[in-house]
């Protein structure tokens, strides 16, 4: 038997980069994902779908779950924004968020948005212990991609 473990993440950051220059670093997925830890393979499926494969989170010698996923990508220049939308039957995962950037007198402001829901193949009386190890591997890889991105950008 299997359960699900959902997570929420909103994050948001500054950076002196513009708007422009942010847009167009989000909006490009592989380049976006080049930036975001334990990613094993990213997958071009076309028409802006794209299938992620993510290291095994492990507990000492125990592999508990790989991450497999596939979202939609929609971005709109004029909006500012980036969206993505899980692409159903894809992995053991359905991910959906969006990226907002927003103009600020010298530079910009990046707001994040993104849930998630993991099935675990694991007995279900295991999910009070796993839930909470697998909500934080999540937020943790969340916290290191937003520092990539915003070292990457600041260092332009």
């Amino acid at each position: 038997m299997s359960f699900t473990v959902t997570i929420s993440v909103s994050k948001d950051f500054e950076t002196q980069a513009s708007p422009e220059q942010v847009f167009a670093l989000l909006a490009d997925v592989p380049r976006s994902a080049s930036h975001f830890p334990d990613v094993e393979k990213l997958e071009d499926m076309g028409g802006n779908v794209f299938r992620w494969t993510m290291e095994k989170i492990g507990i000492g010698d125990h592999t508990l779950q790989q991450t497999i996923y596939a979202c939609t990508y929609l971005s709109d220049n004029e909006l500012m924004k980036v969206d993505w939308v899980p692409l159903e039957g894809v992995g053991n995962a359905r991910v959906e968020g969006g990226w907002r950037i927003n103009p600020l007198s010298s530079g910009t402001r990046v707001y994040l948005k993104t849930r998630g829901e993991l099935v675990v193949d694991m007995p279900g009386f295991l999910q009070f212990l796993l839930a909470p190890l697998i909500e934080m591997a999540f937020a943790q890889k969340i916290d290191r991609y937003v520092t990539n991105l915003q070292e990457s950008l600041n260092a332009r």
